[in-house]
């Protein structure tokens, strides 16, 4: 009796684990690798992967099966691109092939992606550019002498990543980053994680000074240095919310990186958060439903009236990977909507409703103009799903039977008619009642 109670708490145990965090977008993950990747060095990353409810399939590049899609389906809802050193991919994880599965606007493909210094002008690289990163020339890692663990070992660095809420389960700390650093272009959809320290650079570990004395001969053209290189990037597609990140090094998902010298680094924690965010656990937001009416009716219309007063709901809910459930938030502050025919004519804040979670609204006038409108709600901020909506209806003018009687406007022609209805009559009343003069002289 005793076993099989704590087969059945084993058993609801592993249920809750799974359910605990398990993406909005699904729990199958493709691991793509080099033929000579040894995927145990990477054991503690992959066990905290399934911990959290993901079921892994390990592929080498140089196979064919299993495939990422069978019929324009994607097979998988996440793939991890282990491989910065093949040169060529097959068919279906070519570049162009990933990029389609990521752009899926109906059930896209999360891909993390992971290079290393030596990778050579492969693939990825070209991909990159695709999403608006730019590498350095191969074997070219990054250097800095200030965050090294060693002098002797520069191209080792001891990095602190900030802490966000988008990365939840890392804590702080520091992490073991050895790697290649990358440009990021002024892509509105790219997401900084991590950036280069402010004194390291990208340059031959064997010929450092040889390169910074070339550099500084050259007025610094063509240096890669300083802040403003990117260590972790992420990228957000807008239909859709496909998620790619791009991490510069393979060694921070490297059992050996979980400590350093004796002192446990963080690199596991940053690893799994990292992924969090890109297979869509956290920051995930959608809209459940919209609602817009006259203030004075319950129901929706196809088309509204000039001058009507209106009022526009709409409800937002953020997954919650603690219960795999969809629950309503009224965090937002900052949305907005726009009342448009061509361009905007009315926006107006969207205002979270006290009381009813997950709602917001807003009460606004419709414009003295008739026309085909739309409501549209285009909420974008980095590191969350963007949320979109468009709603069509018609504004017309008033019928010739909805007038009021009398127009506050026309009062003028009102009284020039009446004005002048008045005086035909009094000429008309003056010239009966006046008689004829030139008869009664006659008569007499």
């Amino acid at each position: 009796m005793q076993q099989r109670l704590l087969s059945w708490l084993a058993i609801t145990l592993t249920v809750l684990a799974s359910a605990w965090a398990r993406s909005s977008a699904g729990d199958k993950v493709l691991v793509v690798s080099d033929a000579k990747l040894e995927a145990a060095e990477y054991s503690q990353f992959w066990d905290g992967l399934k911990n959290r409810g993901y079921e892994l399939t390990f592929r080498k590049t140089s196979e064919e099966a299993p495939a990422t899609s069978s019929f324009d389906v994607p097979s998988f809802s996440h793939i991890i691109v282990f491989a910065p050193s093949t040169k060529t991919y097959p068919a279906d994880i070519s570049p162009q092939s990933l990029v389609h599965l990521l752009s899926d606007p109906t059930q896209p493909t999360n891909i993390l992606f992971v290079l290393q210094p030596s990778t050579p002008s492969s693939p990825l690289r070209d991909l990159g550019r695709e999403f608006g990163i730019s590498f350095p020339p191969p074997a070219t890692p990054l250097i800095d002498y200030f965050n090294a663990v060693s002098p002797s070992n520069a191209t080792s660095l001891l990095l602190t990543p900030p802490v966000t809420p988008h990365t939840p389960g890392f804590n702080g700390g520091d992490v073991l980053y050895s790697g290649v650093a990358h440009l990021r272009s002024n892509n509105p959809l790219l997401v900084d994680f991590l950036n280069a320290p402010p004194t390291s650079f990208s340059a031959d570990p064997l010929e450092p000074a040889d390169v910074i004395v070339e550099v500084a001969a050259s007025g610094g053209e063509g240096f890669w240095a300083g802040g403003r290189m990117g260590l972790v990037t992420g990228f957000e597609v807008l239909r859709g919310g496909g998620r790619a990140t791009w991490v510069g090094s393979l060694d921070l998902f490297r059992n050996a990186a979980t400590a350093i010298n004796g002192k446990p680094t963080a690199n596991n924690a940053y690893a799994l958060a990292l992924a969090s965010w890109t297979f869509q656990e956290t920051s995930v937001l959608r809209i459940d439903s919209v609602e817009h009416r006259r203030i004075s009716e319950s129901s929706p219309r196809d088309q509204y009236r000039i001058k009507d007063d209106l009022i526009y709901r709409i409800h937002v809910s953020a997954y919650n990977p603690a219960t795999g459930e969809w629950e309503p938030t009224s965090q937002i502050d900052d949305m907005q909507l726009e009342f448009t025919m061509l361009d905007p004519h009315i926006r107006t804040a969207l205002s979270p409703v006290q009381g009813e979670k997950g709602w917001y609204e807003t009460k606004f006038r419709a414009p003295d103009r008739h026309g085909v409108f739309k409501f549209i709600v285009d909420w974008r901020r980095k590191r969350y799903t963007a949320l979109h909506s468009s709603t069509t209806v018609s504004v017309v003018p008033f019928r010739h039977n909805e007038y009021p009687r009398f127009l506050s406007s026309a009062w003028p022609y009102y009284l020039g008619a009446l004005s002048t209805s008045a005086a035909f009559v009094l000429f008309c009343a003056l010239w009966l009642l006046g008689g004829n003069e030139e008869e009664k002289k006659k008569t007499q």
